[in-house]
């Protein structure tokens, strides 16, 4: 039996040893089995058997009896049958067509105003809009006649078709005015103003028209041609034209408006010498824009494209610039972030130079204004269900901004001139490339159905490149307004400010370097309005401006009359 036992231990030992000292010749190798799935359903089978249930048992229903212990009880109460209540409805206001409104005022102020047409809303309509307002001046110790003047009268033809609407206009307007501002620190002596003719009439023909498509990629054009002239034999004519095409593309929309604009025109004159000046623009530009509307996001994404010929300089260019904003609401309707940075070619003209201030000479460098960008960002929404807010920050870089700067005088008031715009009382545009941060606020509150409150406050801050200052640009801005109307009576209210702007002053016979720079102080401008409703048809007014009698300047050396009052009725009517 030990020898047994030793033998077994040692082929074990021995195993061992040849197990460590063997290698192992076994390979491995990776099988994948691939077999498409086939998933199948088992029929559906029902239990055929039922459950035996044992230890039943079985309870009678006890009966139960119930009765009721009345006792009466005494009530005055007698029902009645239900009846609607009648609503009280206010009549519904008549709108009518057309309206006829003559006033009178203080400085010898008439006042006349009418429009009238006629046609059928379905197929076409076609009318006239005539309007006169006059003074025949009161500008304290104004030595120049000071009166004023503005007639105007349009015309209009509108047709209504299936798939389209179109219109054409055409009308005239004259404004008279006078370079009664002469400096106030220049003794004039009567023969001087007697040599001096100090009217200025602006004359505006125009025509043009518009149409819009139901349907179809073209979307709508619009086109008009305006000729501008004054009193002194300039002349300008300006055509403008811009289709805008428009179609969608799944959810989104993409629209582009084109441009086509002529300027051509021409002043007798130069301010110093009697050479002549031209000027002459031909623009050609596309804005394409591309929505996308989500949810709670909006996204506009464009550009401006301009081709651009001067072709008194010679000159042409091509211009881009961005046109991209962004919108997302960030509660509904009462909170809203906005953001954004477009840009733009504009293209500056007599007449528009004319309408900002009515003073300049007919000498005039007609430039462009290239608007390289203007970057925004800003918030509106409704603090409380009738308090609205819109506030926005903004900066913007322009080269050949404009600005208006006082002309140097060619007298001392005894030197007869040879045009009555070259006594110190009229003014030119110079240019200049000007970056400015602006900031503006706006709140409205709607108190009640009868009265509503809003103001405005706007802050810009000017950096300019070559001049001194951002020449006769205030700085701050502001307006509060408030009307109020309960039954048949209304009245209103609007308070301006205008903060303090600079000009360039240079003195008789002396170089530029000589002049200084003078401030045109800061004003306050309160106007009131008010009226009784005698019937639908007929209403009372009278308006009060200047109630505040400033005796401020728009202008350098310009004045403006005093408290200015003016009362008279307006007739409704239908044809």
């Amino acid at each position: 039996m030990q020898k047994l036992f030793i033998t077994f231990l040692s082929i074990l030992i021995s195993g061992f040893s040849f197990a460590q000292v063997k290698k192992d010749t076994l390979k491995t190798e990776e099988i994948v089995v691939e077999k498409p799935y086939t998933p199948t359903i088992s029929d559906a089978f029902k239990i055929k058997t039922n459950p035996s249930l044992e230890n039943v048992t079985n309870f009678s229903k006890e009966k139960v009896n119930y009765s009721i212990f009345s006792i009466p009880v005494a009530s005055t109460f007698t029902p009645t049958k239900g009846k609607a209540q009648n609503i009280a409805r206010a009549p519904k206001e008549r709108i009518f067509q057309n309206y006829v409104t003559a006033g009178f005022g203080t400085f010898k102020s008439p006042l006349f105003e009418a429009f009238i047409h006629s046609g059928d809303e379905r197929y076409n309509d076609f009318g006239l809009f005539l309007k006169h307002e006059s003074s025949e001046g009161g500008v304290e110790d104004s030595q120049l006649d000071d009166n004023f003047s503005n007639t105007r009268i349009d015309l209009f033809y509108k047709q209504y078709d299936r798939f389209y609407n179109w219109q054409v206009n055409a009308g005239v307007q004259r404004k008279l005015y006078n370079y009664y501002g002469l400096p106030e620190n220049n003794v004039f002596d009567e023969t001087f103003l007697s040599t001096i003719d100090e009217k200025q009439i602006y004359k505006t023909i125009y025509a043009g028209g518009k149409i819009d498509f139901e349907d179809g990629i073209f979307k709508s054009a619009t086109a008009e041609l305006v000729n501008f002239s004054d009193n002194f034999n300039s002349n300008e004519i300006h055509l403008l034209a811009k289709p805008t095409i428009e179609f969608p593309i799944s959810t989104e929309l993409i629209s582009s408006e084109f441009v086509v604009e002529i300027v051509t025109g021409k002043f007798q004159q130069e301010y110093d010498t009697t050479t002549n000046l031209k000027h002459s623009f031909i623009n050609l530009g596309a804005s394409p824009n591309f929505e996308v509307l989500r949810e709670n996001l909006t996204v506009n994404l464009g550009a401006k494209i301009y081709y651009s010929n001067d072709l008194e300089r010679k000159i042409n260019k091509f211009f881009a610039y961005p046109n991209v904003s962004a919108s997302f609401k960030v509660v509904d309707d009462i909170f809203i972030l906005l953001a954004g940075v477009n840009g733009d070619l504009i293209q500056n003209t007599y007449s528009s130079f004319a309408n900002e201030n009515p003073y300049i000479s007919p000498t005039l460098n007609i430039l462009q204004t290239d608007k390289q960008y203007n970057a925004f960002v800003g918030a509106k929404g409704k603090i409380a269900s009738n308090i609205g807010f819109n506030f926005n920050v903004s900066h913007s870089n322009e080269y050949n901004k404009p600005l208006f700067i006082q002309n140097q005088t060619k007298t001392d008031g005894t030197v007869a001139t040879s045009e009555s715009y070259q006594a110190g009382n009229s003014f030119s545009v110079i240019y200049d490339d000007i970056k400015t941060l602006n900031f503006f606020g706006e709140i409205s509150i709607e108190a009640s159905k009868e009265f509503n409150f809003s103001t405005t406050i706007n802050y810009a801050n000017y950096s300019t490149a070559n001049e001194l200052e951002a020449w006769n640009l205030p700085s701050l801005t502001a307006t509060i307004s408030g009307d109020f109307h309960k039954n048949k009576w209304f009245a209103g209210a609007k308070l301006f400010y205008r903060g303090e702007t600079k000009d360039y002053v240079i003195p008789y016979n002396l170089p530029s370097v000589n002049g200084a720079v003078v401030s045109n102080k800061s004003y306050i401008d309160l106007n009131l309005n008010g009226g009784y409703n005698f019937t639908d048809r007929l209403t009372a007014f009278a308006k009060i401006n200047n109630a505040l009698g400033n005796k401020y300047h728009q202008f350098n050396n310009y004045q403006v009359q005093s408290l200015q009052a003016l009362a008279g009725i307006t007739y409704k009517f239908d044809l």
